[in-house]
């Protein structure tokens, strides 16, 4: 009985397919095998498909975010991470140093911290300065 038990619970509620092999015949022996392969090759089937559905288009953004790191340049306008857009007035190894705002303030930020390469600097779009 424990046997049984044990069986329905690692094999599913169907164990005719085990109590046919220890003296069953042949044609159901080998029936029953190929059900049970696919019912454990699902499973296995669905958590691959699974997996590179979760990590192929992670590695594609991760790898354009590291070229867009790498080819960073001088004079490049960009957005942190923390949304504060400026322009690249130096790089050197993971340092970069943005002039932010109409004041040229400048600002050290690691390489990692920024977000994109904007096509317009929105800093030279402000016509009015902020206010408290």
């Amino acid at each position: 009985m424990i046997l049984n038990f044990t069986q329905s619970v690692l094999y599913g509620a169907d164990t005719s397919c085990l109590s046919s092999l220890g003296g069953g015949s042949e044609s159901t022996a080998s029936g029953c095998a190929g059900g049970n392969m696919i019912t454990l090759l699902l499973p296995l089937a669905m958590v691959v498909v699974l997996l590179v559905v979760m990590f192929i288009p992670q590695r594609r953004r991760d790898k354009q975010v590291k070229d867009m790191l790498s080819s960073l340049k001088t004079g490049d306008r960009v957005r942190t991470i923390g949304g504060i857009y400026g322009t690249i007035s130096s790089i050197k190894d993971d340092v970069v140093v943005l002039s932010v705002g109409p004041d040229k303030v400048k600002l050290v930020f690691a390489r990692g911290a920024i977000s994109q390469v904007e096509d317009a600097g929105v800093e030279n779009t402000m016509t009015e300065e902020v206010k408290d």
